[in-house]
């Protein structure tokens, strides 16, 4: 009880105390990560040791006060309480489950950027030309000294943050060296940034429609200096999807993808404009078109490092085969998700659901049990 304090007060400070003692016996999550990393440069050897400590803490929902009294020891008030509490788990599960899975999600770009990174550099290897093979270039006089000044302008534009400022530094490239298509594609950029930031800012499509005409331009200008240029390619792609022509879109993304099967954004550029051209179609219940979509984003294999970016197309062309009642495709469609994300309760229960339709009792036992541990409370509902 401090100096300032009233009895009312000094006893609800009391409550709280039994409160957070509730929680702490009943419901904390606690985990610990030791790491311990040795680099070694030269001669000399570095190391590292740190302790990450996580707490995440349930929620008290409901508090019974079952004795309450005040008494005086040697001339101070002394407080005693005896409560019962009810703590939320559930919460706390799936707080739990929600930073696990965005662990999972942090392992799996790693993984994915490394993996990526390896096959481009086997990739590069195999374009090499034979040993021995040279290229020699003759420059025109003077032309040399103006490619560098426009490369160093093309690197100022891309590190800087200020927008009409990039255009400018593009723009004086772009002068310097006409036949490079590298200034016009991060101006063609920036247009785009500028009109998503004035579409974000609910401007009128006229306050940012030239923008959008300007990227236009310099992309189809990029892509006439350089027809395989993958980044003009994109360029040209986005421009279409703001236009909503969404068919030259997927072709201008499909282009890039060719020629750099590796080029992760182009897929993932082609993942977005094809899940929401499907998802539109199927809202609109016309399953067979959207799964036409579908099918140009998912014929074949995929790999698996790009399977988690097709998670969406997955699920909805699951949820379609299943309104055709084709169930054993959509479970096959599933089963893929939750190879990529074994934490997906969404697909958990839509293939555990599907198996007990088949009357396949084990699969879909194991199912709803998996998602029960991971706090859904329709999945327990299903075992008992």
């Amino acid at each position: 009880m401090a100096d300032g304090d009233t009895l009312a007060q000094a006893e609800e400070k009391v409550l709280q105390r039994a409160k957070r003692k509730a929680v702490e016996e009943a419901g904390m999550y606690l985990e610990s990560t030791f790491l311990d990393v040795e680099k070694t440069a030269g001669e000399k050897s570095f190391q590292t040791s740190s302790l990450e400590i996580r707490t995440i803490a349930a929620a008290v929902t409901k508090t019974e006060v079952l004795e309450s009294r005040r008494s005086f020891d040697s001339d101070r008030p002394s407080f005693f309480v005896r409560i019962r509490a009810v703590v939320d788990l559930d919460h706390l599960q799936e707080a739990v489950r929600r930073w696990r899975s965005e662990q999972q999600l942090a392992d799996h770009f790693h993984r994915l950027q490394k993996e990526n990174a390896e096959l481009k550099a086997q990739l590069r290897h195999l374009k090499t030309a034979p040993t021995g093979v040279r290229t020699l270039t003759v420059q025109p006089p003077g032309r040399h000294g103006t490619q560098e000044q426009a490369q160093q302008l093309v690197e100022r534009a891309i590190t800087t943050p200020n927008l009409p400022q990039k255009i400018e530094l593009a723009s004086q490239a772009a002068v310097l060296d006409p036949h490079d298509a590298d200034p016009l594609i991060v101006r063609g950029q920036t247009y785009l940034k500028l009109a998503s930031t004035a579409y974000s800012n609910k401007a009128k499509p006229s306050e940012y429609s030239k923008y959008v005409d300007n990227a236009r331009m310099d992309f189809d200008r990029a892509l006439i200096i350089d027809p395989k240029n993958t980044w003009a390619l994109i360029g040209q792609g986005d421009v279409n999807t703001w236009l909503q022509r969404h068919e030259d879109a997927g072709h201008s993304y499909e282009q890039a993808l060719a020629l750099d099967p590796l080029f992760d954004l182009a897929r993932h550029r082609l993942s977005t404009l094809y899940t929401a051209q499907a998802r539109k179609l199927a809202a609109a219940k016309r399953w067979e078109p959207a799964l036409a979509v579908l099918q140009k984003l998912l014929a074949g294999h995929v790999p698996d490092g790009w399977v988690f970016d097709h998670k969406e197309a997955y699920l909805l062309r699951s949820d379609i085969y299943r309104k055709l009642n084709q169930p054993s495709k959509a479970i096959e469609d599933l089963s893929v998700v939750l190879r990529a994300d074994p934490a997906d309760t969404h697909a958990l229960l839509a293939r555990a659901t599907l198996y007990r339709g088949q009357l396949q009792g084990h699969s879909a036992k194991d199912d709803f049990e998996r998602a029960c541990v991971l706090g859904v409370k329709e999945a327990c509902r299903e075992l008992r």
